[in-house]
């Protein structure tokens, strides 16, 4: 198994997690009905999104929660959903790394799934009072 070491590695990862969820029953739709992603415009933000986490290259602009919380507000983002993410994520990181920087993607996606899970339920529940 290869190591996750570099950008191309990070490329390569996104782009098969993606595989998996444009196809995927549980979450899948979120991309492609609700946020009706462009995935030319949304793959390359992952990539420096992953390259900012794992590897500090400050390459990353942006803001992930606010661009989830709109569409939290169509079709409400739980907790479960986010645990299907991480599952994907995990499965797909498996598949084709191994070692340090392997595990530490795996341990900051379950971080920001709990992170993400947390701020969504919190929403949903006050836009509802």
């Amino acid at each position: 198994m290869k190591k996750l070491e570099t950008r191309d590695d990070i490329e390569l990862l996104v782009n098969k997690f993606y595989e998996k969820v444009q196809h995927d029953d549980t979450i899948g739709f979120f991309f492609n009905d609700v946020a009706k992603v462009d995935w030319s415009k949304h793959l390359p933000k992952m990539y420096s999104f992953w390259e900012t986490i794992l590897f500090g290259q400050m390459t990353y602009k942006g803001n992930p929660m606010a661009v989830h919380f709109p569409i939290n507000e169509k079709i409400p983002m739980e907790k479960r959903h986010f645990e299907h993410w991480v599952k994907l994520w995990t499965a797909t990181i498996e598949e084709n790394f191994s070692g340090e920087m392997a595990e530490t993607a795996i341990y900051k996606a379950n971080n920001i799934a709990n992170l993400m899970g947390f701020k969504m339920e919190t929403a949903t529940r006050l836009n509802k009072n």
